[in-house]
């Protein structure tokens, strides 16, 4: 075993305040405007802050923020997937038919996972084995996994699902458990990534993706494995997509796939793969979702949000260029 895998195996260190503050910067300033957001506007209409509201805006949004776990792991791998949000759709679909079909409901939560596994399975061959560039590969998936989910189900409304399988409704001590779920999950990837040693192997790939080969590291295995835990995290976003609501709606959401890339990339996960972290990406789809909101509190038109995204993205990745430059 070479020095650098081995250094890999090792456990990390503890690190003083100074290395936390700069690792984990991004995170702290989406934090810090979070906590501005909702004071400055709970000032200016108080039923910002309601518990309906606020609510709303982590129960709408903890499936995006699970979407973005799988897809910041991939983005650090030094990949992309632009087919996520056609993924969630014809997951969430399968589930639903499923449900209403009289399939036990364990049987219908376990399915999405079971089938993005295996979809993004099939991706990471393609992109680790035969070398197709993952945005090539990701495209041609979206239209096929778009285009078939259209031509099956021509757009219809799903109804009738049974009450015991709407699991993103499900409530302990008054708080849903989709934002369990999206807390217990980003905390458990936060700390896998960046104490498991395949954790770290997937930012050494994204890095420098030579050296991670001359010092021992399976590049084209480890490609696969991120693909495959992406379509894990998307299986169960899929599930609470598909039990928010009382129905579903057997068509592709539009531009979840951008607002998933655009959370990851936000959320301080470098475009150009090796750096940032899954905490990052669930901060920026809560913020997402409260700058959503708060325009609306503020009488501002919602359009505006996909601008703000837009500058967002433009804004994060000359950072991060710049940042680079000075490495």
């Amino acid at each position: 075993m070479t020095l650098e895998v081995a250094a890999l195996a090792r456990p990390v260190p503890p690190r003083s305040w100074r290395s936390i503050l700069e690792s984990y910067g991004q995170e702290l300033v989406i934090l810090g405007v979070l906590i501005v957001l909702f004071v400055g506007v709970g000032l200016y209409n108080p039923r910002f802050l309601s518990v309906t509201n606020v609510t709303s805006i982590f129960v709408g949004n903890a499936y995006i923020a699970i979407a973005a776990i799988g897809m910041s792991m991939v983005i650090i791998s030094g990949n992309i997937d632009v087919s996520v949000g056609s993924l969630i759709g014809v997951l969430a679909t399968i589930s639903g038919t499923m449900a209403v079909s009289g399939y036990p409901i364990l049987l219908c939560w376990l399915a999405p996972l079971v089938i993005g596994i295996g979809i993004n399975a099939v991706v990471g061959v393609l992109v680790a084995y035969v070398r197709i560039p993952s945005i090539v590969v990701t495209l041609g998936m979206l239209s096929i996994l778009k285009g078939g989910l259209i031509s099956a189900t021509g757009g219809a409304w799903i109804t009738n699902l049974p009450p015991d399988y709407l699991i993103a409704q499900f409530r302990w001590h008054g708080v849903p458990s989709s934002v369990y779920l999206m807390v217990i999950l980003t905390v458990a990837a936060a700390l896998w990534m960046r104490h498991a040693r395949f954790g770290r192997t997937i930012y050494a790939i994204g890095g420098n993706p030579e050296a991670a080969r001359v010092t021992g590291i399976r590049i084209a295995p480890s490609i696969v494995a991120v693909f495959t835990i992406h379509g894990f995290f998307a299986g169960i976003a899929a599930v609470l997509f598909a039990t928010q609501l009382q129905v579903i709606q057997s068509t592709v959401p539009p531009n979840l796939e951008l607002t998933v890339i655009t959370a990851s990339v936000v959320g301080g996960v470098s475009i150009l793969g090796g750096t940032g972290t899954v905490i990052g990406s669930t901060l920026a789809a809560i913020l997402f979702a409260t700058i959503g909101s708060s325009l609306v509190f503020l009488n501002v038109s919602a359009y505006w949000l996909r601008a703000v995204q837009g500058l967002m993205i433009l804004a994060t990745v000359l950072a991060d260029m710049a940042r680079r430059r000075r490495i």
